[in-house]
């Protein structure tokens, strides 16, 4: 029996809850293997901010089964990769190998989910290391300031606070707490395992249940705090830099609005390249800036777009006049049928060539089911670019491009 040369996709609930998603791709040699959990920096209360990030570092210092160096070089020694990251809605350890190496990969990352120890010794250390984590952001304006402009359009709220979370909280997080935190929110219900490459599904499958064969079902855990409008708030601040940062933005789409694909067609008309408005007008034709772009962020109830830029202090509030200017000629007239269909062949070359990558469609298929519960198709997703038309784009532009929405956050060098 001869297999398909083309993707197929697959799912399986386990008895206790926990997703298995598989896309397997037969004429790779490689496999991508994650476990993401429904929590991250906006499930924390205020003293546990950064806590998930705090575990995603503790979980490689050790686990029931293996010590810090061995995991360490659990996929290292079979020439593969292990890593982490934690956002503000989830959180992600992953594997990369061979795809003889499937068994592997699964056991390591699951392992890491399952069983972390938190030896008490490494408790210390790895404070230090967040620490100058934080300080790293810090001396990055250009990281720095999304950090800012977040706390300024989440007032009061877990979505305004950094995911690395604050000094004083890290250096205060105890093993007890990471081990209440893991058995809260790292439960069954809120588990997806994503596999894609060269995988056969049942055996992807049956690797999780004896991974997780230990895991009982959980009851559902309470709902998220919702996110509210808030005003528009404008912060400046001045630090010891060369170059002034910029991010203007706003409230916007969430990602279960039907109208995300169009916003990600204005958002590379707006900022998206070389090509793109902010880009040819403010630094071809006035040579305001070296970068700057726009942004466009999905979460489950909210979202931001936004601009960022960096230029001269002197010529910060000129710039920002400028990017505005750019942003109501697109609330005024419709864009023309050569940029719209210049856009959708940018959106759809960008996301076929993400998927040239057995990592990115890992992860795509991780973020698919934490947050539709079902898989999209590529060809699906591509048809619904195409359709995106001249009047649905501007219909976002007159909802989302009025300045008096936007809040304002500048970093700019301290005077001489």
């Amino acid at each position: 029996m001869t297999q398909s040369a083309f993707p197929e996709f697959d799912k399986t609930v386990l008895d206790n809850g926990v997703r298995v998603v598989t896309e397997s791709i037969p004429s790779v040699r490689s496999v991508s293997v994650g476990v993401w959990i429904d929590t991250g920096s906006r499930d924390e209360t205020a003293e546990e901010s950064g806590i998930s990030h705090f575990i995603e570092h503790m979980v490689f210092k050790g686990t029931e089964k293996r010590r810090m160096h061995q995991i360490a070089q659990r996929m290292e020694a079979v020439g593969g990769y292990l890593n982490a990251f934690t956002a503000k809605e989830y959180t992600c350890y992953y594997a990369r190998a061979l795809d003889e190496y499937l068994a592997r990969a699964v056991d390591t990352v699951c392992d890491l989910v399952l069983s972390p120890s938190f030896p008490e010794r490494e408790l210390g250390k790895e404070k230090d290391v967040v620490v100058e984590e934080m300080r790293m952001y810090e001396d990055a304006p250009e990281e720095l300031i999304f950090d800012r402009f977040e706390s300024a359009l989440y007032p009061n709220h877990p979505m305004g606070r950094p995911v690395i979370g604050f000094e004083e909280t890290v250096r205060a997080f105890t093993r007890p707490q990471l081990l209440s935190y893991v058995g809260r929110r790292y439960t069954p219900n809120r588990l997806v395992v994503s596999v894609a490459g060269n995988v056969r599904h049942a055996k992807v499958v049956s690797l999780v249940e004896r991974a997780f064969a230990t895991v009982r079902e959980t009851t559902p855990t309470a709902k998220r705090a919702p996110v509210h409008a808030s005003d528009a708030r404008h912060l400046r601040e001045n630090r010891g830099i060369q170059q002034a940062h910029l991010v203007l933005g706003r409230q916007a789409l969430d990602v279960f609005d039907d109208r995300r694909i169009p916003m990600s067609v204005l958002n590379t008309i707006v900022g998206g390249g070389m090509s793109s408005r902010l880009n040819q007008n403010i630094r071809e034709k006035y040579g305001y800036c070296y970068q700057i772009y726009s942004f466009n962020n999905l979460y489950s109830d909210t979202g931001e777009f936004g601009v960022y830029m960096g230029t001269d202090a002197g010529k910060v509030d000129r710039a920002q006049k400028l990017i505005f200017r750019e942003l109501d000629k697109l609330a005024q007239t419709a864009v023309s049928d050569r940029m719209l269909k210049q856009a959708k062949s940018q959106v759809k070359g960008s996301i076929m060539l993400g998927l040239e990558s057995m990592g990115s469609r890992m992860m795509r298929l991780g973020r698919q089911e934490l947050y539709y519960g079902q898989y999209v198709s590529l060809d699906d997703i591509l048809q619904q670019v195409e359709s995106v038309t001249r009047e649905e784009v501007l219909d976002l532009a007159q909802l989302l491009f009025r300045p008096e929405d936007y809040s304002t956050v500048t970093l700019l060098p301290k005077a001489a």
